[in-house]
C-alpha cells in the first residue's frame, strides 16, 4: 500500500454533544478518539489527532496532535484535514475519519485508495453520506488552502469541487456516530 498517514478529526466545539469534547467522550471505558485509533492504526504508518482544546488529553493517547492552521481554529473539519495534509511529506495520503464514529471499516484505507486510484485522482470519499472519511493525496494541500483562505467551510463544498472517488460501504454500522448524547447512549447498546 502507499504511504499513508491517518488524522483522527477531534477538532470541533462539540456543540450537538452540549458543548463537550466529542472524541474524549467514554465509550466501554475508552474515549470516543481511542477507538478510532484503534480502527485506524493497522491501516496507517502514521496516526496523528486533529485538536483545539484538551491538547494533554489527546496527546496523552500518545500520537501527535495537530490544532487547527492559524487563522482557521474551529473552522470545521476542512481546516483539521488542511492541518493533516500539511504535516504530510509528498506523495503521500492522509486518511481522515471523525472522532466520534468509533466501529469504522477495517478496510476504509484500502477501499478509500482503490476508489481513488481506480480513475487515477487524488481524492475519495466513503459514501455521500460519509465526507469526513476521506483519503486525500498530499497534493490537494494548495487546493485545500486556497478554499479555505477564500473563507469556504463546507466540507461538500470543498469535495464537490474536486475530482473524487466513492467508496460504498455495505455495513453502515460501521459509520454510527455519536454526535448527541442520545447518540453515544445507542453505541453503548
Amino acid at each position: 500500500m502507499a504511504e499513508l498517514h491517518a488524522l483522527v478529526l477531534a477538532g470541533g466545539r462539540g456543540s450537538r454533544m452540549g458543548g463537550v469534547d466529542k472524541g474524549l467522550q467514554l465509550l466501554d471505558g475508552r474515549p470516543l478518539v481511542a477507538h478510532v485509533i484503534t480502527r485506524l492504526a493497522p491501516q496507517a504508518g502514521v496516526v496523528r489527532i486533529s485538536a483545539n482544546r484538551n491538547l494533554d488529553a489527546y496527546a496523552a493517547l500518545g500520537h501527535e496532535v495537530l490544532p487547527d492552521p492559524a487563522g482557521l481554529e474551529f473552522a470545521g473539519p476542512l481546516a483539521g484535514m488542511l492541518a493533516g495534509l500539511n504535516a504530510l511529506p509528498d506523495d503521500t495520503w492522509l486518511l481522515t475519519a471523525a472522532c466520534d464514529c468509533p466501529r469504522l471499516p477495517l478496510d476504509l484505507a484500502e477501499r478509500l485508495l482503490e476508489a481513488a486510484r481506480a480513475h487515477g485522482l487524488a481524492f475519495a470519499q466513503a459514501a455521500r453520506e460519509h465526507p469526513t472519511h476521506a483519503l486525500l493525496h498530499a497534493r490537494l494541500r494548495g487546493p485545500l488552502a486556497a478554499h479555505m483562505q477564500a473563507g469556504a467551510r463546507a466540507v461538500l463544498g470543498w469535495m464537490r469541487s474536486q475530482p473524487h472517488g466513492v467508496a460504498r460501504f455495505d455495513d453502515e454500522a460501521a459509520f454510527a456516530n455519536a454526535n448527541r448524547p442520545a447518540d453515544l447512549a445507542r453505541l453503548h447498546g
